[in-house]
């Protein structure tokens, strides 16, 4: 689909050094420099001020650093949209998962799923979940992944141009270091909170986590609220390494396994879903019909 040259480009840009280049290849340095020169003369560019520091792009090297990345992607998600498609035809569900959108709700609900549609297959598609990727998957849901289950409210759906099968209002629930001293409780009153870091996504990712936040500032200022950027193994790390709480919900207790969920004496919800495109495929809509029907409400 594109010159594998330019993944070699990228390499020796990346490390500044052909040497360098070819110990990560595992390749030799005669080799990345030839992939090099064919790819200088095919373009009619030169892409690199060679001295005996080491390498340099041109400007026209760093033009063509920029788009390579782009280009690489593209085609890869083309062949992956490719073989989706092939795969239309066979029914297929593509779910994507991370640590922080687990797939566990397919498997427990398996049975019942396929008892009304024991046509469909499933296919685990994992990502990572960072700020760009999460955005850009949510906005394309449909090409390379279906269904991704999470958290949301109506402006994150509106914002990333998806849709959601609400699955549950989940309690929100703290989180803390097996070796914190509140771990040593089975519940937590929010006076226990007084004193505390508590690690709380940036305001606006979601309007039911900024109610707890109000709340907490205008009626209990002893709890210090600490901002994150997004929910990843980041800020489950950043939880485990210090003496902060953690916002979580039940279905996170498994992200990290020094981590210690806590239920609050506090109501506070937060919906968890199926977050799909919006005008999703037949197949999709068989299966998010399935899982409204079988799935247990309390």
């Amino acid at each position: 689909m594109y010159n594998p040259q330019l993944e070699t480009f990228l390499r020796v840009a990346d490390a500044g050094s052909f040497n360098k280049a070819a110990e990560e290849m595992f390749i030799t340095p005669p080799a990345v420099i030839k992939q090099i020169t064919s790819l200088e003369s095919s373009l009619d560019l030169k892409l690199f001020i060679r001295s005996p520091r080491g390498l340099k792009l041109t400007e026209a090297g760093k033009s063509i650093y920029r788009d390579a990345q782009y280009i690489i992607q593209y085609c890869k998600d083309s062949v992956i949209r490719a073989k989706n498609a092939a795969e239309e035809g066979d029914k297929v569900i593509r779910i994507g998962v991370s640590p922080m959108t687990p797939g566990q709700f397919l498997l427990d609900l398996w049975p019942s799923i396929y008892a009304h549609c024991p046509d469909i297959k499933f296919k685990m598609v994992p990502y990572e979940n960072n700020p760009e990727n999460s955005v850009e998957i949510l906005r394309n849901l449909g090409k390379n992944i279906d269904i991704v289950a999470g958290l949301y409210d109506q402006h994150f759906l509106e914002v990333r141009q998806c849709a959601a099968l609400e699955l549950s209002r989940e309690p929100i629930r703290c989180a803390v270091s097996i070796y914190h001293p509140l771990a040593a409780k089975e519940r937590l009153t929010i006076e226990d909170l007084y004193g505390e870091n508590f690690l709380l996504i940036r305001r606006g990712w979601n309007h039911y986590l900024d109610r707890l936040r109000d709340d907490l500032w205008r009626d209990h200022p002893q709890i210090r609220i600490v901002d994150f950027e997004m929910f990843n193994i980041n800020v489950f790390n950043q939880c485990e390494n210090s003496e902060d709480v953690l916002m979580t919900i039940d279905n996170w207790r498994t992200v990290h396994p020094l981590l210690k969920t806590l239920p609050m004496d506090w109501d506070y919800t937060i919906p968890l879903g199926l977050l799909h495109a919006p005008r999703p495929s037949a197949t999709v809509r068989r299966f998010l019909e399935a899982v409204r029907t079988v799935w247990p409400r309390t």
